[in-house]
């Protein structure tokens, strides 16, 4: 019976406990195995008792007890839950209590993925800009899904002091622009650039992107 007492209180002991090695029990976990394994029931056995009890069977200044100051502890809760029965007696009808329980996760907070819920966390969903904050599997892409990247590549940095029609008309032309007049030579007359226009150092965008580039 005491194996079997053991075994629960081992499971009770880590319970919510990531970092235990279901060797020793803290006061929360003890109240909770004393009242989901009906041992607590408060008239004979109340939250106090417990409480009392657990800091009596403790190591001075320890935060947790180990499975022999549990016995002892059950022992003591024995006498007052079953008070007809001798201490034997009562220790065993309390390991009964506690034989092949498992700590309840009632009242528990669960994520909830039913009615309108549902709808509205299903991201295959979404549509517009809220559509494009997430990928296929669903997870989102961070600070990349909320902002507009602008890639550059390819395109050319024009001067200020050109303007805008001109610079097209100028294009439309097909002179070649470039800071190496060499470049130049054997093209046949053409219009002059805009001032400042031979400050080009890098390709100017053409084919399909040429028309997003100038509008």
């Amino acid at each position: 019976m005491a194996s079997e007492a053991g075994k629960t209180f081992q499971r009770f002991a880590v319970f919510g406990e990531s970092s235990s090695s279901g060797t020793e029990m803290n006061n929360k976990n003890f109240s909770k195995l004393c009242r989901d394994c009906g041992i607590m029931d408060g008239k004979t056995v109340t939250s106090t008792d417990v409480d009392i009890v657990f800091s009596k069977v403790k190591a001075k200044n320890a935060r947790t007890i180990t499975f022999q100051q549990f016995q002892e502890a059950m022992k003591e809760l024995g006498q007052k839950r079953f008070k007809d029965k001798k201490p034997d007696e009562a220790l065993e009808n309390i390991y009964k209590l506690m034989e092949g329980k498992d700590p309840a996760t009632t009242g528990v907070t669960k994520a909830t993925t039913v009615g309108g819920v549902s709808r509205l966390t299903d991201t295959s969903k979404y549509t517009g800009s809220h559509k494009e904050r997430f990928d296929e599997s669903g997870k989102g892409k961070g600070i990349a899904g909320r902002e507009e990247a602008t890639d550059n590549s390819g395109y050319a940095t024009l001067p200020r002091m050109a303007s805008r029609k001109s610079i097209v008309m100028f294009l439309r032309n097909e002179v070649l622009l470039s800071p190496d007049p060499r470049r130049t030579e054997g093209l046949p007359p053409g219009p002059s650039a805009p001032a400042g226009i031979r400050e080009l150092s890098c390709p100017v965008p053409s084919g399909k992107h040429s028309d997003e580039w100038w509008g």
